[in-house]
C-alpha cells in the first residue's frame, strides 16, 4: 500500500512547496534527534525527511498523486528484469547498464553508528553510575538545518547526468568499443546538485563537533558490555536521522576483589594458628560497609569460604551473587626460643605424624590417578 505523504507531514493535496517546507521544519524541530533522542523519534524523522523529498520532488509528487509510491517504484530492473538481477549486474559492468538505468540516491541519508570506549572502576560497576563522555561525531548544521542550502532551496537537477546519478562514457576493450557506466563526478549520484551551498557545511547537511553526553551505567555491568543510545551517532547526509552510539565499558582492576561473573573473589592470609583455632576478620565491600568473614578452626591452605549474595548485583535482575574468600595459611620461617618449645609440645601431644599418601583407590579421582590418565591420552 502507498505511504500517505500528504498526512505524514500534515498537509493538503494542494500544499504549495513553501507550505511543505514549513510543515517539514515545524516536525523536525520536534522529531530530530539532536532534540528527541527516542527510537519513535527517529523513526518519525526518517519518515518526515523522506515525504519532504518525495513531495518536493515534481516527479515523485505526480507518482503520489496518481496514487502510487515512487520510493517503492522502479528499484532499478529496467528492460533486463527477466534476468533476476545478477545477470543484469553483469551486463552492466561490461557494456554500461545494460541491465536497466539506476535510480540515483537520495539526499537524505541515515547516519553511521558510533563506537565509544570508557572505563569505570568495580566500585562504579557494583552500585551504577552516570558517567560522562564526550564524543566527535556530525551534527546537524545549525545554518542550514541539515538542507546544505544557503537560503534552503530546493537543490536543482544535475546538469551533467541530467537527474540520472550516472554517466556512460565509451572505452576501448578487447570487445571492441563498449559503453561503460558511473558515478556522476558533479553531483556524486544523487543527480541533482544545490547551487547555493551552505558555508558552514559546504552542502553537506552536517558538520563535525564535539558533544558532552551521559551515559547511563546500570549496576552490574561488565566488561565488554555495551550501552546503546539511540540516534546519539553521527547525523546522516543531508541531515539524515542520527545513527546509534555504542559505549563499550572496561572496568579497571580492583586492589581487593577479583571478578569472575557475579561472583568475588579474594584472598585472605591465615596464620597457622589462627587457622588451626579458627578466627574472624572483616574487608571493606563494594556497598562501602564492611562484611565479616569468619575463619573456623581447622581451616586448611587452599580451602574457600563462600558468603552468599555478598557479590556483583546480577544485571538487570535480582539478587546478587557470592563474595569467595581463598584461605592461604602461612607458616612461621623464624621461631623464637618459647614458640619453638611450645610447638615441640604440641607435636609431641598429637597422635598425627607425618607420613607418605598412598593411593586407597588406583583408578579413584586422587593425584597421581588423574597423572596417570593424562599420560594415557
Amino acid at each position: 500500500m502507498a505511504r500517505d505523504y500528504y498526512g505524514i507531514l500534515g498537509v493538503d493535496q494542494e500544499a504549495t512547496e513553501q507550505e511543505i517546507k514549513k510543515a517539514y521544519r515545524k516536525l523536525a524541530r520536534k522529531y530530530h534527534p539532536d532534540v528527541n533522542p527516542s527510537e519513535e523519534a527517529a523513526e518519525k524523522f526518517a519518515e518526515i525527511a523522506a515525504a519532504q523529498e518525495v513531495l518536493l520532488d515534481p516527479q515523485k509528487r505526480a507518482i503520489v498523486d496518481r496514487g502510487g509510491d515512487p520510493m517503492e517504484a522502479g528499484g532499478g530492473m529496467g528492460g533486463g528484469a527477466g534476468f533476476g538481477g545478477g545477470l543484469g549486474d553483469i551486463f552492466e559492468a561490461f557494456f554500461g547498464g545494460g541491465g536497466g538505468a539506476r535510480q540515483p540516491r537520495s539526499r537524505v541519508q541515515p547516519g553511521n553508528d558510533a563506537l565509544l570506549r570508557t572505563s569505570i572502576t568495580l566500585d562504579e560497576a557494583f552500585a551504577g553510575v552516570k558517567k560522562g563522555v564526550t564524543v566527535d561525531t556530525a551534527v546537524l548544521c545549525e545554518k542550514c538545518h541539515g538542507t546544505g542550502s544557503k537560503t534552503e532551496s530546493k537543490p536543482v537537477t544535475c546538469g551533467t547526468c541530467g537527474g540520472a546519478g550516472q554517466v556512460q562514457e565509451m572505452q576501448q576493450s578487447f570487445l571492441g568499443n563498449v559503453m561503460t557506466t558511473r558515478e556522476c563526478p558533479t553531483c556524486h549520484g544523487y543527480g541533482e546538485v544545490i547551487q547555493d551551498p551552505c558555508t558552514q557545511c559546504a552542502g553537506d547537511g552536517r558538520v563535525r563537533a564535539t558533544r558532552d553526553l551521559v551515559v547511563n551505567i546500570p549496576a552490574g555491568i561488565n566488561s565488554g558490555m555495551r550501552i546503546r543510545m539511540a540516534s546519539q551517532g553521527e547525523v546522516g547526509h543531508g541531515g539524515g536521522p542520527a545513527g546509534d552510539l555504542y559505549v563499550e565499558v572496561q572496568v579497571e582492576p580492583h586492589p581487593v576483589f577479583v571478578r569472575e561473573n557475579n561472583d568475588l573473589h579474594l584472598r585472605l592470609t591465615v596464620p597457622m594458628y589462627d587457622a588451626a583455632l579458627g578466627t574472624q576478620l572483616s574487608v571493606d565491600n563494594l556497598a562501602g560497609e564492611r562484611t565479616t568473614i569468619d575463619v573456623p578452626g581447622g581451616t586448611q591452605p587452599g580451602d574457600t569460604i563462600h558468603l552468599p549474595g555478598e557479590g556483583m548485583p546480577r544485571l538487570r535482575a535480582e539478587g546478587a551473587g557470592d563474595m569467595i574468600a581463598h584461605v592461604q595459611v602461612t607458616i612461621p620461617t623464624a621461631l623464637s626460643n618459647d614458640e619453638r618449645a611450645t610447638l615441640e609440645d604440641l607435636r609431641d601431644g598429637c597422635p598425627d605424624n607425618a607420613e607418605v599418601h598412598v593411593e586407597s583407590d588406583a583408578h579413584g579421582d586422587g593425584f597421581f590417578s588423574r597423572m596417570r590418565d593424562k599420560f594415557r591420552r
